[in-house]
């Protein structure tokens, strides 16, 4: 018998049972869409997390660095002169500040918005109107020259704030998408002036959207020049900063001599404290690569789980194709008896085995794809439909025949195993 005539044998037998086949491949089907679903839905949401950190930007190092006595911003100074020194390793640095504590009146024409309002209170409020208020709350933040840079924001329209500016003390301003949509809508803002607690500031640039779903202060922000936080954040100095390294090398070097710097500023005794002040240097970078860690064993975790269907599913295959066995051991007889080798009996049940775990892996897939974008959708893990790798389908259907394989090798070596003379009694 050749492959093509086992391949029509074994259809026609399961046309023959068609509710015992459906019956046997629907641990499979169930199997092969929970890896599916399950996998997929993970990747999607790990997708989507790392999404959202490269739109925050790769290759950010946050420091904190603050002396006990710095009223002059000496640490600053050090800190950003430092990290120019460091051109082959760093674009960019700023002041990661924001002014709190104190109500902001911000107003162009007959628009006003009022920044840390302490009569504000979310006391009452429902989820949708504190989610309404979150996502119109503006923040007024002190940055260098290299604020968008640094964090990732790239220009819609004007300039970034300059050197001058900063060291001048000009009173400039750069707007988020946000910001520049509540003041001024589809107006161009730059070169207009808008009052800030009742001082004037040009507006010289705004930003395109971050679009960050979840995130909207992202975009509601005004950047002043920091050297308005002694007017502006009385009694605060700036302890926050974030660099933006040239590449993930580079920021590992990057960090470790800002690491060596800030430690010769502020050196730390046996116990780890230090007398003049403290600082920490750290990454997202890490984070993310702790996180796609996390994110793989999550995957193979969530896979073995949904393995387990597969092998009920193959445990049933055996049962249904031992049962086959006994049906037919007056055929094997026969087939034996006219010369018909082990190999060949063997072929003939793997491939039946092999084509309903074929046929049951298929329609897995087909409601695996049906599932996730179900899924998808439900969980809101993608603007478009989430859909399964070709990996995670090219794998499953291919584990759902391997599957086939093995649980079908012992029923086809019994078969073969008949002897014809017993065999050809069997009723």
């Amino acid at each position: 018998m050749t492959i093509w005539q086992s391949f029509k044998l074994a259809f026609k037998s399961i046309y023959m049972k068609k509710m015992r086949s459906f019956l046997t491949m629907l641990g499979i089907i169930i199997g092969v869409a929970s890896v599916v679903i399950m996998v997929s839905v993970v990747q999607g949401q790990n997708k989507k997390n790392m999404e959202f950190f490269e739109k925050m930007g790769n290759n950010k190092i946050t420091v904190q660095a603050a002396a006990w006595d710095d009223a002059t911003g000496e640490t600053s100074q050090k800190l950003y002169d430092y990290c120019l020194s460091l051109s082959d390793l760093i674009d960019g640095i700023t002041p990661d500040a924001e002014i709190y504590g104190q109500k902001i009146t911000i107003q162009y024409g007959a628009k006003t918005i009022t920044v840390n309002d302490d009569n504000s209170s979310m006391t009452g409020m429902d989820f949708e109107a504190m989610e309404n208020m979150w996502a119109k709350q503006m923040h007024v933040k002190l940055g260098s020259e290299q604020y968008g840079i640094c964090n990732n924001y790239t220009l819609a329209g004007g300039r970034e704030m300059s050197y001058l500016d900063i060291s001048k003390k000009n009173p400039v301003c750069v707007l988020g998408s946000g910001a520049k949509q509540e003041l001024f809508g589809f107006t161009d803002p730059v070169n207009e002036y808008i009052s800030i607690n009742g001082q004037p500031f040009l507006v010289v640039g705004w930003y395109n959207s971050m679009n960050i779903e979840y995130s909207p202060e992202m975009d509601n922000l005004f950047v002043l020049p920091y050297t308005f936080n002694d007017s502006m954040n009385p009694g605060q100095n700036i302890e926050s900063y974030v660099v933006k390294a040239k590449s993930v090398e580079a920021t590992t070097s990057a960090m470790t001599q800002l690491d060596a710097f800030l430690s010769g500023m502020f050196p730390k005794d046996e116990n780890g404290n230090s007398q003049y002040g403290y600082y920490r240097v750290g990454s997202d970078n890490s984070f993310q690569e702790d996180m796609k860690s996390a994110n793989l064993m999550q995957s193979l975790v969530l896979g073995a789980i949904a393995g387990i269907s597969l092998l009920v599913g193959g445990i049933g295959i055996m049962n249904i194709m031992l049962v086959t066995v006994t049906e037919r051991t007056r055929e094997i007889g026969i087939r034996k008896a006219i010369g018909a080798e082990r190999k060949s009996i063997i072929t003939q049940f793997l491939i039946e085995a092999s084509v309903i775990c074929s046929i049951g892996g298929i329609l897995g897939i087909g409601l695996g794809y049906v599932g996730t974008m179900i899924a998808g959708k439900v969980m809101k893990i993608s603007e478009t439909a989430l859909l399964p790798s070709p990996a995670i389908t090219i794998g499953a259907f291919l584990f759902s025949v391997i599957l086939g394989v093995i649980f079908g090798m012992y029923p086809a070596i019994k078969a073969s195993g008949l002897q014809p003379v017993v065999a050809l009694r069997a009723e």
